[in-house]
């Protein structure tokens, strides 16, 4: 059995040996330097004081996906320190420092390398030619990706098997103001790729949450992102076009493998209607920044069953059946100095029609009369999520040492949710071995809870098992040895997959890997 499993997991390993050998070698060549910062644009040092003469530059608009620069490299905010200044007044990054484009999705201190739900940063091919600075220039902003995870399951399932799974992404990124002179105007374009095997599925591991979370919505080509942005002022926005609503409500990042751990809590649970990436729907949200760090927003979203079919298409037309109409209100800090955070609430609502999980028409058991379901008219659910950093240093809304903590928790309702609540709760911790370049460990432990009314119909099918919660962990260390390659080896632990306390918890080794190009 030990031959066999060395044979199934060598690829994967010779794969990360190649990864992590190339970018040894890429740390050896010469690269473009950057042009050196101006005199202003230099953080002061002991010797060196500002000068007195000429007003402060204003701060450079934050490009949240950028990867967070290196402490050495960056004028790192001292978190023990006050807040810094307001950038100075009666400029562009005065009146926009608190749009929604800073609010940042992610202040972990995890590189967006492998953050599987977002767009990617530049990476292996750099400004190639000069092709990077020739597109900025001219408002144009591309970025490309592959993401793969590998599993193993150690312990549990119905076999034991190694799978691979992984994720292509291209997008582009127009800034209307610099090609059309539209002020405050966004267009953004992405195209995904999915292929691969699926751990869960393939050795029968029984799991409510995929321990590959990468994979999933078919493997498949779909048009993600497809939607403009226009600012209108300096507190309000909107957004139209193809997106999903765990893009913009709930937000999480995705830097752990296990599914319970990654994305919106919400389309975790009822997936059927509230969607994650790569799924895109015809979507509108308005957005208000009602003070320093606070906003609200809102948001509707055409439900069409035809968006999550498998063929290549740009959009659908035809097939709607409701709305998904999400709000959030929520309180960025740290984006001046001092600790980041972000703390969020919210909820929804979908006048599409859902199934009971119990009841039949009559108000009687469906599993003992097999009759219809009972239809409710709309359905329902409530949300909370925060991220805080506690230690460290950190530089325009994003954590680049120390420790961290979040906590997400999601209720949908009891109606019509066959898995109607989760929790999860983690920290992220970087620095924790000193010269390993973008080191990252992240804990996490979580529950995911099967409805009790889905449970009550369990009893009532003699030699069914009784469903009650499923508990997932998780740990996973990551490294990024140059820019553009993330490794990050993991562990996870599931008691009581499926919710079923009778099946054995299943052990699962993984690593995830992306390369940005």
């Amino acid at each position: 059995m030990i031959v066999t499993t060395v044979r199934r997991i060598a690829p994967v390993l010779g794969a990360a040996g190649l990864l992590t050998g190339a970018s040894a070698y890429a740390q050896t060549r010469p690269t473009d330097a950057a042009p050196p910062p101006t005199d202003t644009q230099k953080p002061p040092t002991d010797t060196q004081k500002p000068p007195t003469a000429k007003p402060a530059a204003p701060s450079a608009p934050v490009d949240i996906g950028a990867p967070a620069p290196a402490p050495e490299a960056a004028s790192a905010t001292d978190t023990q320190a006050p807040a810094n200044a307001a950038p100075p007044a009666n400029t562009p990054a005065a009146r926009r420092r608190y749009t929604h484009a800073l609010h940042p999705y992610d202040t972990s201190p995890n590189a967006p390398i492998g953050d599987t739900r977002y767009q990617a940063p530049p990476g292996l091919f750099g400004d190639w030619r000069k092709t990077r600075t020739y597109l900025g220039k001219r408002g144009i902003a591309v970025s490309a990706r592959y993401a793969s995870e590998s599993a193993w399951n150690v312990t549990g399932g119905e076999r034991e098997k190694v799978t691979e799974t992984g994720q292509f992404d291209v997008g582009a990124k127009f800034d209307l103001d610099t090609i059309a002179g539209i002020d405050g105007g966004t267009f953004q374009a992405t195209v995904t790729w999915r292929r691969g095997r699926n751990l869960s599925d393939d050795a029968g591991l029984n799991t409510l949450q995929q321990v590959q979370e990468v994979y999933g919505r078919g493997q498949t080509v779909r048009v993600t992102e497809l939607w403009y942005q226009q600012k209108l002022g300096d507190q309000v926005e909107v957004k139209l076009g193809r997106t999903n609503p765990g893009a913009d409500f709930a937000v999480f990042s995705c830097h752990f493998m296990n599914l319970t751990f990654c994305g919106a809590q919400p389309g975790n649970l009822v997936g059927d209607y509230w969607t994650n990436w790569p799924i895109a729907q015809w979507a509108g949200i308005l957005h208000a920044d009602v003070g320093h760090g606070a906003y609200v927003q809102i948001g509707g979203y055409v439900e069409n069953p035809n968006d999550l079919k498998n063929s290549f298409f740009i959009a659908r037309f035809r097939g709607a059946n409701g709305v998904l109409i999400p709000v959030e209100a929520g309180w960025t800090r740290g984006l001046d100095g001092g600790h980041v955070g972000a703390y969020k609430i919210g909820g929804w609502y979908s006048t599409t029609k859902g199934d009971d999980v119990l009841l039949d028409i009559d108000r009687r058991p469906i599993v003992i009369t097999g009759l219809a379901p009972l239809r409710h008219s709309g359905r329902y659910g409530v949300f909370a999520s925060m991220q805080q950093q506690i230690t460290g240093t950190s530089k325009d809304g994003k954590a680049l040492t120390g420790l961290g903590v979040f906590a997400n928790v999601t209720q949908a309702d009891r109606a019509t949710s066959v898995t109607d609540n989760q929790v999860a709760l983690g920290v992220f911790y970087k620095g924790l071995l000193p010269g390993v370049s973008g080191d990252v460990l992240g804990v996490a432990v979580g529950r995911t809870n099967v409805n009790g009314r889905a449970a009550q119909a369990d009893t009532l099918v003699p030699g069914t098992p009784v469903r009650d919660a499923e508990y997932a962990a998780e740990l996973y260390y990551s490294i990024t040895p140059v820019p553009w390659l993330e490794l990050q080896p993991n562990v996870q632990l599931i008691h009581h997959p499926g919710g079923v306390k009778t099946l054995s918890d299943v052990g699962v080794l993984g690593l995830k890997a992306a390369i940005t190009l």
